[in-house]
């Protein structure tokens, strides 16, 4: 199915895990993507998985952008590069994060900014950048935020509140834009098999203890998200617009009670 064909798709965070998968979705969708992220290695590494049907996805059909998106002038310039590029803007898929650990008491001042300048920052700095052409096409934003927007967890004082902050600015967008013709709307992953989660502090014990109260019973994939993103991004999604979609196998159906 090609959902995307002659839609132009931006995604950041596109060199691993959620967002290496997303482009992939979208890329064999036939969209146009444009992988943006810090290392241009890895991009390319991204952009060799895509297919090779050249009636859908050839050289002409893809950019790599190396781009910090806590940096607000780096964010005019990539997108700057991409309407130079292909003209226009369809979708914009906001992943790029970075989960910092810590109780209040024990992160820096800098380990809080860093948090907020990458997830939260950043995430603004691309919506208001590219919403203008956003505007144009009629197109719609998918926020990568996290189940970590909608509850707390321990030891994440900063990930959690830079993650709440996607998901009301999320909300948010999706109020002041719906007249523009502009959905905005967010999937929130719980525990995701990425190379962010496997770096957490005593990943292996804390995702035992998350299968433990997840009904499905596994942890999600970067191609899981990936799916509900491209669901959102879609027009089967025409009419979903200021939803934070959990994308956690059920954990966020309990009230927190372990099973008796």
């Amino acid at each position: 199915m090609k959902r995307f064909r002659e839609k132009t798709v931006i995604i950041t965070g596109a060199g691993s895990g959620i967002g290496r998968a997303t482009a992939i979705r979208f890329a064999k969708e036939g969209a146009s993507v444009v992988l943006v992220g810090r290392t241009a290695e890895t991009l390319e590494e991204t952009a060799k998985d895509f297919p090779q049907d050249r009636t859908w996805i050839h050289t002409d059909n893809y950019l790599t952008v190396t781009c910090d998106i806590s940096v607000q002038s780096q964010v005019q310039e990539m997108i700057k590069r991409v309407i130079e590029k292909f003209d226009h803007i369809d979708v914009l898929v906001n992943n790029a994060g970075k989960a910092i650990q810590g109780k209040i008491t024990e992160l820096s001042t800098e380990d809080w900014k860093t948090s907020i300048d990458v997830n939260l920052n950043g995430t603004f700095y691309v919506c208001q950048a590219a919403m203008p052409h956003l505007i144009a096409t009629k197109g719609n934003i998918v926020n990568v935020s996290s189940l970590s927007g909608v509850g707390g967890d321990w030891n994440m004082a900063a990930y959690n509140a830079a993650k709440a902050g996607v998901s009301n600015l999320t909300r948010t967008l999706a109020l002041d834009h719906g007249p523009d013709g502009v959905r905005v709307n967010a999937v929130n992953p719980s525990v995701t098999e990425t190379s962010m989660t496997s770096a957490i502090q005593d990943s292996e014990i804390k995702t035992n203890k998350f299968l433990a109260r997840c009904p499905l019973g596994r942890l999600a994939t970067p191609d899981d998200i990936a799916g509900a993103i491209t669901f959102l991004a879609s027009h089967d999604a025409s009419m979903i617009t200021g939803v934070n979609l959990p994308v956690d196998g059920g954990v966020s159906a309990s009230n927190g009670q372990p099973q008796f």
